[in-house]
């Protein structure tokens, strides 16, 4: 039974863990352990990532093999990795997530927006356009469970976040999502969606998952959720939980 004088905190699961750093699966057990969050771990999946072929999966599979107590993730990374991998490799991971970072834009150039030399910005207001009419596609089409690093702005435009994201934006983005049954990340290291966003999207029936994307050894505590969920007062069941194929005997 739980203690009513503790805080009534649900157990919280970070769905967007990386091998990164000096961070190994070891490390990732007693991290886990000592901070009370389960993990999902994430691994890169797309065109010139380490990961870039069906051949490839089943490494990924027998390394986390001794590992059941973690989800396993597919980070699908550029808009490609619908045509890389097959159904039957995707499905052996636990869930499949990917973010509007990589895009080709209207004049045919590869945009890595969190990388400053591959972002093309003409003009900041068409950007912002072409930019949710991405998410919204990514969101329709592509076969994923969560959209991470939600509504992430490169670094000219990030301190204006709320002169883009306005309204209108954020409930293309809340309506397709819902739609698509898609679950939006609570993302602890960029600290974004907003608290607007995430207000406006809980009131539309949104789940959510809380991940990291941490890029080393050094992240902890799920810090930015933990604010978001006692500011919303959010439950347990407001957040998407995947199931575990290999913890249920897949």
């Amino acid at each position: 039974s739980i203690s009513c004088n503790k805080t009534k905190e649900f157990p919280i699961t970070d769905l967007h863990i990386h091998l990164k750093g000096t961070l190994t699966l070891d490390d990732a057990v007693k991290k886990s352990a000592a901070e009370n969050i389960n993990y999902g771990i994430a691994f890169n999946c797309g065109y010139k990532f380490p990961i870039h072929s069906d051949s490839q999966i089943d490494s990924v599979v027998n390394l986390m093999k001794d590992y059941p107590q973690f989800y396993m993730a597919m980070q699908a990374e550029g808009r490609e990795w619908v045509n890389i991998f097959s159904k039957e490799s995707i499905a052996k991971f636990d869930y499949v997530f990917t973010d509007g970072m990589t895009f080709t834009d209207a004049k045919g150039r590869r945009n890595r927006i969190w990388i400053k030399e591959e972002t093309w910005i003409d003009d900041e207001q068409e950007f912002m356009d072409y930019l949710v009419g991405i998410i919204v596609k990514i969101i329709n089409e592509e076969p994923i469970t969560i959209y991470v690093n939600p509504t992430f702005l490169p670094e000219q435009m990030a301190g204006r976040y709320d002169t883009f994201w306005t309204e209108e934006r954020m409930d293309k983005v809340i309506n397709a999502a819902r739609e698509n049954n898609i679950a939006i990340e609570i993302n602890n290291r960029y600290r974004i969606p907003s608290y607007e966003f995430l207000k406006r999207a809980k009131k539309a029936g949104v789940k959510f998952t809380v991940g990291t994307n941490n890029k080393d050894e050094n992240f902890s505590g799920a810090e930015y959720a933990r604010e978001i969920i006692s500011k919303l007062k959010l439950k347990q069941d407001d957040f998407y939980q995947p199931v575990n194929k290999r913890q249920d005997g897949n």
